[in-house]
């Protein structure tokens, strides 16, 4: 399972990557937003049109009355990553299932190569993976397992571990708590 290689439903690739185009200094990566189950379709015809993406996939097992399956998803879906100038944004835009980019006050916002490399490198290192919801100091957030399981309460810090504050609204009284990221949710 490297990147590297274009997607094939035969070898199932955890990573789709195709390097298409010549890399100049006018093309950046730029994350495309899809029609929801649209990501292998989309990569398909960015294939096809010889275009620069990358489609990071992770491994499930899904169940069915009477079968299992593991199958590869997208590590975030509804968004595959491409690479082109700017210029040539409408040869992905006329895409059927492309919606849109990404974008900040109007114009496609430029994604780090860092981030990308960094994403690449870590999937082609067999790394177990998976969606996470995406937590930000702030946000309320559930324990969902361990001593306090079932509690609410705030996220203040990210580090090693998190600590959320916990509140007991009938007492009026408030605790930190440092807790595993897998151990905690957002509520919503």
């Amino acid at each position: 399972m490297l990147a590297g290689q274009p997607w094939d439903e035969r070898t199932s690739q955890r990573a789709v990557h195709a390097n298409r185009q010549p890399q100049d200094s006018e093309s950046h990566w730029y994350a495309a937003y899809t029609l929801s189950r649209h990501e292998k379709q989309v990569a398909r015809q960015l294939e096809e049109r010889c275009l620069d993406y990358f489609l990071p996939l992770y491994k499930s097992v899904r169940r069915w009355k009477d079968r299992r399956r593991q199958v590869e998803l997208p590590l975030f879906p509804s968004y595959v990553f491409i690479r082109i100038a700017l210029k040539d944004r409408l040869r992905v835009l006329t895409l059927p299932s492309v919606v849109q980019f990404v974008s900040f006050n109007g114009r496609p916002a430029q994604l780090p190569e860092s981030e990308i490399a960094a994403l690449r490198s870590g999937l082609a290192g067999n790394l177990v993976v998976e969606p996470h919801p995406y937590l930000k100091v702030g946000r309320r957030v559930r324990v969902r397992s361990g001593a306090f399981a079932g509690m609410e309460g705030i996220l203040r810090r990210k580090k090693e571990r998190f600590r959320i504050v916990l509140c007991m609204d009938l007492i009026m009284r408030s605790m930190a708590v440092e807790v595993d990221e897998s151990d905690i949710e957002p509520t919503f």
